[in-house]
Formats: C-alpha cells, sequence, structure tokens
C-alpha cells in the first residue's frame, strides 16, 4: 500500500503538470526557508511555480516521456512556467546571482516540449521578459519602416525625375 501523503502528493504534481510544456529542475540546497519562500514568491509573481517533492514523484508525474532521473539527484524542486518562460528563468538567475552559493542551480530544463541544453536555459533567463521583447521587435521594425519610408521616397523623387525629362 502506497503511502497516503506520497499519493496525495503525487495527484498535486500530476494536476500541476497538465498541460505543462516547460519547466526547470533545479537545486535549492542551501537556501533558508525564508529564501525559498521569496524565490516561490518571485516565481509566482512571474506567472510559474515552484514545486519542491521527491525526486521519485516528480519523475513518476512527469511520465515515461520525460526521464529526467539523470537531474533529479539530490535535493530538487520543479519550476513550473505557465507564462513567460523568459521571465521565470530570469527570477532563477537573479536568485542564484543574488545568492553567494549560486542558489538555485539549473539541473535541467524541458522547453515547450523538448529537454534542452543548460546553455539553452541560460540563455532564455538571459532575455528580458516578453514585453521588453515586444517593445525591442516594435523599435526595430519601426527603424525598418523609417528606412523603408526613405527608400520609397527616393524611388518616387528618381521617376519623377526620370518622367519630367
Amino acid at each position: 500500500m502506497a503511502n497516503p501523503r506520497n499519493k496525495t502528493t503525487l495527484e498535486a504534481l500530476d494536476k500541476s503538470l497538465e498541460n505543462i510544456e516547460t519547466f526547470f529542475v533545479v537545486d535549492y540546497q542551501g537556501l533558508s526557508a525564508g529564501q525559498l519562500s521569496g524565490l516561490r514568491k518571485a516565481i509566482r509573481e512571474k506567472g510559474g511555480q515552484l514545486i519542491v517533492a521527491k525526486n521519485t514523484l516528480i519523475q513518476r508525474a512527469l511520465g515515461e516521456g520525460r526521464d529526467f532521473s539523470d537531474a533529479l539527484k539530490g535535493p530538487s524542486a520543479l519550476v513550473v512556467a505557465q507564462g513567460d518562460l523568459a521571465a521565470v528563468a530570469k527570477v532563477l538567475s537573479d536568485a542564484a546571482k543574488a545568492n553567494d552559493k549560486g542558489i538555485p542551480t539549473m539541473k535541467a530544463g524541458f522547453v515547450e516540449g523538448k529537454r534542452v541544453d543548460l546553455k539553452v536555459v541560460e540563455r532564455i533567463s538571459s532575455l528580458g521578459n516578453r514585453d521588453q521583447l515586444y517593445a525591442e521587435l516594435v523599435g526595430v521594425l519601426g527603424g525598418h519602416q523609417s528606412n523603408f519610408v526613405g527608400i520609397l521616397e527616393a524611388l518616387r523623387e528618381k521617376r519623377e525625375t526620370e518622367a519630367a525629362a
């Protein structure tokens, strides 16, 4: 007979991972209760969730198609990104930089349905949040739009000059 507490935890994990395409496995060992609480809050503010559970329960909840047994060694937490994955990854990165021990430490990543290398996770965490990226894109497109209008204006002037000649 399975431990009732484990069964309840597994059911909660299954529910939390339902339709989730992006998550990170992190090592949180060394964080105080206050730091862990602050990290949970920061992640939640960015549309994510930090879940601490036994590694065996995490792996069972992930299912057969997502084998993270190599990363699920030692104390592990699952950070689920439901909204802006770059913002959630940045919270983890910033927390590690603010901590003299570099905790939490990334162990593995699963982004948009695919396991990714830790370098990809680091790159994602270096991006701005979704709104910042949209603003940059609009700025770039605005600059190109001005250039395009200038080119069209020059072309019109050239054709008018050629027509007058």
